[in-house]
């Protein structure tokens, strides 16, 4: 999970000012977290306090309403109103890793991504969106090759998983949607060769980079066994005591990997 946290903060100032190259300044000091940390957060303490999604969103909103949320959320998290909004925004990826790692098998990742997705993603492309990125984890952490883990998510979801980032990077433009941003964030770890190159590949796109770095990262994290401690401080560095503290609880409960 701080996997996907750390590609959130490394990506955030990359999203309104992107860069077509990998050879950018890694760790900014003017770098911050985003809605992309707060929501994943949010599932992770839903499952650590078994409440529902549905609550730990609508609260976790109200503790940062200025983490840059979209305008649908904006607007059902703000209300009364419980039921989802049917879409296939890449906001349902890019919370999703806390799932990866909660579940033993993997019937129970694809339903439990499914029923996060669903509390506000609720169309097809965004559950299909969810459900990719939670078992490209899933796959990555129990030692499943790259190639495997490629061949499952074209197979079983229907993503396009052979293009290059040298022929992406030349047309890709800002996209929010799962179906025009998961399928790039995957390949983006497929051609990494550690965290930190997933990491400049996804931000190396262009586009929405900060979500892209977020879901990149969750896989990466997973695949190479953690994050290199120099960013797994940094990225908790930016984080306050109530967001590190779950970050923290949840790592040591499932992930068993060293917190910094």
């Amino acid at each position: 999970m701080l996997g996907a946290i750390a590609g959130d903060i490394i990506g955030s100032v990359y999203e309104h000012h992107n860069v077509k190259r990998k050879d950018f300044h890694l760790l900014s000091p003017d770098a911050f977290f985003t809605d992309d940390t707060v929501l994943t957060v949010a599932l992770a303490d839903a499952l650590l306090t078994k409440t529902p999604y549905v609550d730990k969103l609508k609260q976790f909103y109200r503790s940062y309403p200025n983490a840059g949320f979209g305008g649908y959320f904006i607007r059902w998290a703000g209300s009364s109103d419980t039921q989802p909004y049917n879409s296939f925004g890449n906001g349902a990826a890019m919370r999703v890793s806390p799932v990866a790692y909660a579940f033993e098998n993997l019937s129970s990742v694809l339903l439990e991504a499914e029923r996060s997705s669903a509390v506000t993603h609720n169309h097809p492309e965004g559950i299909k969106g969810a459900q990719a990125t939670a078992v490209a984890i899933f796959l990555a952490r129990k030692n499943t090759g790259r190639q495997e883990i490629k061949a499952y998510i074209e197979t079983n979801f229907g993503y396009e998983l052979d293009d290059r980032l040298d022929d992406i990077r030349i047309t890709y433009e800002y996209n929010e949607t799962c179906q025009g941003s998961v399928p790039q964030a995957i390949i983006a770890f497929l051609e990494s060769d550690s965290y930190e190159d997933a990491i400049r590949n996804a931000i190396s796109i262009g586009g929405d980079s900060d979500t892209l770095a977020c879901i990149t990262g969750g896989i990466a994290a997973a695949f190479y066994g953690g994050i290199p401690e120099t960013i797994a401080r940094f990225a908790l560095g930016k984080l306050d005591d109530a967001l590190s503290g779950i970050v923290k609880n949840f790592e040591q409960r499932w992930v068993h990997s060293r917190v910094y």
